[in-house]
């Protein structure tokens, strides 16, 4: 097994570089290069959790005799059961004929496209949006960049929930913004510790994200709580920034409620894409929209801002805005159908596999997402120190790769994907049971 296949299912390189610098100085001279590299990205990269599952790889071996199982990253892109709709399809192959996405679009992204992501966010919101509310990123990711730089100043702080997708920490740090963390709940749903939010909260905090339906923990809140944390945002001052990138993948039975029905309460920035719903990362298209009936981010500079990092950065790609609007308005229910029963299946599959698995319990299936979140019963295991040991001797001894918790922010918890083919999951869990059982205490007979 090579370093390239180990890493196949995975959409980044591995960064690696055998070369040893020699010297600062130009061969035969004595001037020394003025040039060298920034260490501005060190911090963020530390809490990426693109190192933690590379670490991961990187431990796993060609002795073992077994097919390394990816199962800490998200991308059910890769899997033939997942493959997004022909809609979808024929829509980028419409405009890459027509040759109307070759050109370059505006810094807040073309106006059908915009348009089109106002008309799919409204459905019963009482404030609509329109296309001057909406800014086109590449992928929801890139809105949580431009967010973060739009919102950081000096002294400012940031309400991140825990656990959270690492993505959101390193950003922070990237941007120079101090991270407080508040608790969800497990035993309530994994809901928002509202009380905790206001006991971490002062002066120069500048909002609070929310992440829903949530990544990683899989619940989708209710109307009441939402409400709730509108109502808390509101009393401090704050502004809600909400992920809703997975609102089209949801397969228990609470609806999906958009935090934007309560942007007459508190603004609610959102971020959002069709990369989950319609899993295609790789198109890497998203959006930005305030809500904001108010006129509170206009008036507060923060749309400007938006509007002015927007002008310093990468748009995505014309032809997949082109796109955008077919892609929305023809958007097929029976493929989310479809997905959503997969990734409900997988879930049932791998809840009855950890019945027979005592050190590894499921607090609560999830409704949505493509995660299980699992809690590790450390004191059921001989010489397991936390998650990460956990995680990396499972690499080792099995090729199984999932994600410790502790890059989520929740220690000696795990991860695991669960948007893979179902016999990738069933080889997972007969490796994951066959290790716990290695490693399990002896009990004296």
């Amino acid at each position: 097994m090579s370093n390239e296949e180990s890493h196949a299912n995975l959409v980044v390189p591995a960064f690696r570089t055998e070369k040893v610098a020699k010297t600062q100085t130009q061969n035969g001279h004595g001037t020394v290069w003025r040039f060298s590299g920034t260490n501005k990205a060190a911090k963020a990269s530390t809490v990426s959790m693109r190192g933690v599952i590379y670490m991961l790889f990187d431990n796993c071996s060609r002795d073992i005799k077994k097919t390394v199982l990816p199962l800490a990253h998200g991308d059910p892109s890769v899997y033939p059961c997942f493959r997004t709709c022909i809609e979808a399809e024929d829509a980028v192959v419409n405009v890459l004929r027509s040759g109307k996405g070759n050109s370059y679009g505006p810094g807040a992204g073309i106006l059908p496209a915009r348009r089109a992501v106002a008309e799919y966010l409204n459905g019963d919101l009482p404030n609509k949006l329109t296309a001057d509310d909406i800014f086109l990123t590449a992928g929801c990711n890139q809105g949580v960049e431009i967010v973060f730089e739009s919102l950081a100043r000096p002294d400012a702080n940031i309400l991140l929930p825990r656990p959270v997708f690492p993505h959101y920490d390193a950003r922070a740090a990237y941007s120079g913004l101090e991270v407080r963390k508040f608790d969800l709940l497990p035993n309530k749903q994994w809901e928002i510790d509202l009380q905790g939010v206001e006991a971490i909260s002062d002066e120069n905090t500048v909002a609070i994200v929310v992440i829903n339906p949530n990544n990683p923990c899989g619940n989708v809140y209710s109307h009441h709580h939402l409400q709730k944390v509108a109502e808390t945002a509101r009393k401090l001052g704050i502004m809600v920034i909400t992920d809703e990138v997975y609102d089209q993948t949801i397969f228990g039975d609470n609806p999906f409620v958009p935090m934007a029905k309560f942007a007459s309460i508190v603004p609610v920035l959102t971020l959002g894409g069709i990369s989950k719903g319609w899993v295609v990362p790789g198109w890497k298209i998203g959006w930005i929209a305030l809500n904001d009936p108010e006129g509170v981010f206009e008036s507060t500079n923060v749309a400007q801002s938006i509007k002015q990092n927007l002008d310093i950065t990468p748009d995505p790609s014309t032809i997949i805005q082109a796109a955008l609007p077919e892609i929305l308005e023809k958007a097929d229910k029976s493929f989310f159908a479809k997905k959503n029963k997969i990734l409900k299946h997988n879930v049932d599959l791998v809840c009855d596999w950890l019945k027979d698995i005592p050190c590894v319990i499921c607090p609560k299936k999830p409704d949505s997402c493509t995660y299980l979140l699992t809690k590790l019963e450390l004191s059921l295991l001989e010489d397991i120190k936390d998650d990460t040991d956990f995680c990396v001797k499972l690499a080792r001894e099995e090729n199984l790769v999932f994600l410790p918790g502790e890059a989520l922010g929740l220690k000696n918890w795990m991860r695991i994907t669960i948007g893979v083919e179902a016999h990738m999951l069933e080889d997972a869990l007969e490796r994951l049971k066959g290790f716990c059982t290695r490693h399990a205490k002896k009990t004296d007979t």
